[in-house]
């Protein structure tokens, strides 16, 4: 969980659960065990599990027969099989490969690749998220900011704000971006969106700003230091992670929780006889101040003529004004005409679902009647 002062809890921490449940797992922290003791033993997200001993998991008896059964759970991977795959990227530098590549280049890459979907400078948009909103340092302290009030501010969590490491940022990108084309770009084309992500964010690497001639290797990324390295709790990192866990969540004062005492079940009866019903007489309240109203009409809602040609210069011209991602460019009469002959039907749903890289409805949150009219007009102009 996230914590910049031990009294404030602003939200759970997706890199804690992650780590937890792999770290849970490998130490035989979920699931059942062989244990020949009885005794429920808490789970590392507070729930409690209970080792399978004598036929029973607690007081429950174990279907033996179905503990038993044999699966079929495939063969062992290769070891190149396993290379290939084990490609996480740890906050000491592990799995970080060498490489390179400045803030300017970054930028090219980022307005070819990124762009369409993070918008201008990371400002975000279309569903995606934002990458920077300015200053990480100065924008670290709206985390304790809360809306407690009407116009007030609210936290700012991007990644130079709330991401405690930058490795997370580079193991994203180079495994998931772009999403139509995963695990396309080169480690110096990381280093460089890394790089200019960083510059976005206005960080510092060992006291030197990042600025668009900035050069980011290996050795410069493991020195940089995140705003909010220690914003988050419990300490997941060492070799003493998991009991630390364990002991850190059965305390609720960590987490301004309290404890409570078991409730007594109640089956009948559980009503005390103490308590006072009050029945309307009379055919109910009618005595309203001020009067109930008793008009039953809708409220009239004004219909607002959806303009096809500004839908698609907002969200669709970045990537079909150009042959940009493998999209079929505005008037590109072959290329259109192969397309159509599906049948527009196929169209809108090939578009609606998403096809080739192409994200559903290109990212936009439109009726499928306004993103048909969209394609439409994409489609008109290009006969």
């Amino acid at each position: 969980m996230f914590k910049l002062d031990r009294k404030l809890i602003l939200s759970a921490s997706v890199f804690t659960a992650a780590a937890l449940f792999v770290a849970g797992c490998a130490a035989g922290g979920l699931g059942f065990s062989k244990s020949n003791s009885t005794s429920a033993q808490v789970s590392i997200d507070g729930g409690v599990f209970y080792p399978a001993v004598n036929g029973k998991t607690g007081p429950y008896v174990l279907d033996t027969k179905a503990a038993a059964m044999k699966l079929n759970q495939g063969r062992i991977p290769t070891a190149n099989e396993i290379k290939a795959w084990d490609t996480d990227v740890m906050a000491d530098g592990t799995g970080l490969p060498e490489g390179s590549g400045s803030a300017s280049e970054g930028s090219d890459i980022y307005d070819s690749k990124c762009i369409s979907c993070h918008g201008d400078f990371g400002s975000g948009g279309g569903g995606y998220p934002s990458l920077a909103k300015g200053n990480a340092y100065t924008l670290h302290a709206s985390l304790l900011s809360q809306r407690s009030e009407e116009g007030a501010d609210g936290p700012v969590r991007v990644f130079g704000t709330y991401w405690p490491q930058a490795s997370t940022l580079w193991w994203y990108i180079k495994d998931a971006m772009p999403h139509q084309m995963t695990d396309s770009l080169t480690n110096d084309e990381v280093y460089a969106l890394t790089a200019y992500i960083l510059q976005l964010n206005e960080i510092k690497i060992d006291g030197v700003l990042v600025e668009s001639d900035y050069v980011l290797d290996r050795k410069k990324f493991l020195k940089i230091v995140m705003p909010n390295v220690d914003g988050f709790e419990p300490n997941i990192a060492g070799p003493n992670s998991l009991p630390g866990v364990r002991a850190y969540f059965a305390n609720p004062a960590n987490y301004g929780g309290q404890k409570v005492k078991p409730a007594e079940r109640c089956m009948k009866n559980c009503q005390a006889a103490t308590v006072k019903t009050v029945r309307v007489a009379n055919g109910g309240i009618n005595a309203f101040v001020p009067p109930m109203a008793i008009a039953r009409d809708l409220p009239k809602v004004e219909s607002k003529e959806f303009n096809a040609a500004k839908s698609y210069e907002e969200n669709c011209a970045s990537c079909h004004a150009t042959k940009s991602m493998g999209a079929p460019a505005i008037g590109d009469a072959k290329a259109w005409k192969a397309v159509s002959a599906k049948g527009m039907a196929a169209v809108y749903k090939n578009g609606i679902d998403g096809i080739n890289g192409m994200p559903a409805k290109g990212g936009t949150n439109l009726s499928d009647a306004e993103f048909n009219l969209v394609v439409d007009y994409i489609v008109s102009l290009s006969k």
